[in-house]
């Protein structure tokens, strides 16, 4: 049995920072309260300028550019390649990581999640593609303006950073027509 979620890019919250310096549009989560006690939690942040990250400690996190010129992260005092939209980079959420903007502001798509809880699967896709996969949560975030996802026989189309979350206890059939990323979930 799967259930179907829907969330469209107009309707995220906005939160602001656990630092202060900023604000996040949160996709998902999986409960929690505030930015705290969740297991995993999908958002979308605005980096106007360089600067630190808040802390997550417990956490495992996944970052992506997805608009600007990109960022180099500063990971307990060492340096990420160059990151640029599309290529995402993976640290642990108690690393103490500032960033530095290449070329200006940057919006970033963040998967967060607790390694104790989850395993966690993130790739972007582009194109056409099938897959099959045993995950107990799917997200899709699309970053095309339609993207089509065939869940069994079910069609959804998803605008430019809708999100499909799909809940499902059994081997689920995906297709996808357009670029997005897929999340895999499941328990640790």
């Amino acid at each position: 049995m799967s259930t179907f979620k829907l969330l469209r890019a107009a309707g995220y919250p906005r939160m602001p920072w656990k630092n202060g310096g900023g604000s996040t549009e949160e996709i998902a989560r999986d409960g929690g309260d505030g930015l705290d006690g969740f297991g995993w939690r999908l958002s979308i942040a605005d980096i106007g300028e360089s600067g630190g990250f808040s802390s997550f400690a417990g956490y495992q996190r996944v970052i992506t550019v997805l608009q600007g010129k990109g960022m180099v992260l500063n990971v307990d005092g060492t340096d990420s390649r160059e990151l640029q939209p599309f290529d995402p980079y993976s640290f642990t959420g108690d690393s103490a990581v500032s960033c530095t903007l290449v070329g200006g502001e940057i919006r970033d798509f963040n998967l967060i999640y607790a390694p104790t809880r989850y395993r966690a699967r993130l790739q972007w896709l582009e194109g056409e593609a099938r897959l099959f996969t045993a995950a107990q949560t799917l997200l899709i975030f699309s970053v095309a303006d339609a993207l089509t996802v065939k869940a069994g026989s079910t069609p959804h189309i998803l605008g430019l950073y809708d999100c499909l979350q799909i809940e499902t206890d059994a081997l689920a059939e995906l297709s996808v027509d357009g670029h997005c990323c897929l999340i895999e979930l499941s328990p640790a």
